[in-house]
């Protein structure tokens, strides 16, 4: 079976290459990752070239799909990356080896956001709703890239700006739309809409695109400055979010399962102080529910906004990567597996 890898960082693409328990990647540096089957659903790379960026390609590959654990039953090949794969928590100790838990991999931010950031000073000030922590800068341009398998797309989030107001314009007067996310209007109307939220430092706006092509909105905020914050006891670092589909080939589930785990992993990601992600969709809509329950979230109660009967749902940062939500849905099974593309240095 060959498996297509599109280029990543490289003027060239890589073909992927599966022989029993054996990875062949071959580009313009061939390269052989060795794989031994330990059975139970555990596989032992062979360290590959490429240093870093090379391994952390290989343990995504790897922790895509039902395997538990990867071990690596001899450290000597790994001797040179080790040091810094257990001091991040990478790699950890296990039964004799070392052992790289996807749990805590998945929470290793360098082969995801565009540019990880160390956690912000926490000084706490008043709000509208107690006290909160000052916020940090709001980051600008790309912040997430991740490789879909199950679509064979990349999926990247990037900062709204200006720039974007026909498209904002375009999706928020979309009837459908409209119905839910309550913001249609002018084009003028659109552009202050904007400039509000980029200047608030509780809000983020993101466009979401797949292969470069813009599909969606969402809406990043911090719980405690927000209305949820008057209505549900936020803690410090906890995140709410909204979210608009614009384009109508993109509102299948199929693509929900690829845009709303990595806006979670996003959001984990760039806060690892944040322990809860919220969300308050309309209590009425059905198939948003749906959605999110199987997205991991779970549902604390109704409750009344003024413009509308909501649904509070939390997703616990712990659930997301122990039960590994980000992983390939259970319905995609039936598609040819397409394996994460690697960065060779």
């Amino acid at each position: 079976m060959t498996f297509d890898l599109p280029p990543f960082d490289l003027p060239d693409p890589f073909l992927a290459r599966r022989d029993g328990a054996r990875i062949l990647l071959a580009g313009p540096a061939p390269q052989s990752l060795g794989l031994r089957d330990a059975g139970e659903g555990r596989l032992w790379p062979a360290c590959p070239e490429g240093g870093l960026p090379a391994a952390l390609a290989v343990f995504e590959a790897l922790s895509a799909g039902p395997d538990e654990v990867v071990l690596m039953l001899d450290p000597a090949p790994w001797a040179a990356l080790l040091p810094e794969l257990h001091a991040r928590g990478i790699a950890v100790p296990f039964e004799g080896a070392f052992a790289v838990f996807p749990a805590l991999f998945w929470q290793v931010p360098d082969r995801w956001l565009a540019h990880a950031a160390p956690p912000f000073p926490e000084l706490f000030r008043r709000g509208p709703h107690g006290r909160h922590p000052l916020r940090p800068p709001k980051p600008e341009g790309l912040l997430y890239r991740r490789f879909i398998p199950w679509l064979g797309q990349w999926l990247t989030l990037r900062a709204l700006d200006l720039d974007d107001l026909p498209t904002f314009h375009r999706w928020q007067n979309d009837p459908r739309v409209a119905a839910f996310f309550e913001e249609s209007g002018t084009l003028d109307q659109h552009r202050a809409l904007i400039e509000r939220m980029l200047a608030d430092p509780h809000l983020l706006p993101v466009i979401g695109a797949l292969d470069g092509r813009d599909f969606g909105y969402f809406e990043l905020y911090w719980a405690r400055e927000n209305r949820l914050g008057a209505v549900h006891d936020c803690a410090p670092w906890d995140r709410g979010w909204h979210v608009l589909i614009g384009e109508e080939d993109i509102r299948g589930a199929e693509h929900v399962t690829a845009w709303l785990p990595a806006l979670m992993h996003y959001m984990f990601l760039s806060e690892p102080r944040t322990r809860t992600i919220l969300g308050e969709p309309k209590a009425s809509h059905v198939q948003q529910l749906r959605n999110l329950t199987r997205g991991g979230f779970g549902k604390i109660r109704d409750f009344d906004f003024s413009h509308k009967r909501a649904a509070l749902v939390a997703l616990d940062r712990q659930h997301f990567f122990d039960a590994r939500l980000w992983a390939r849905p259970p319905e995609s099974d039936g598609r040819p597996l397409r394996l994460s593309p690697t960065v060779l240095l």
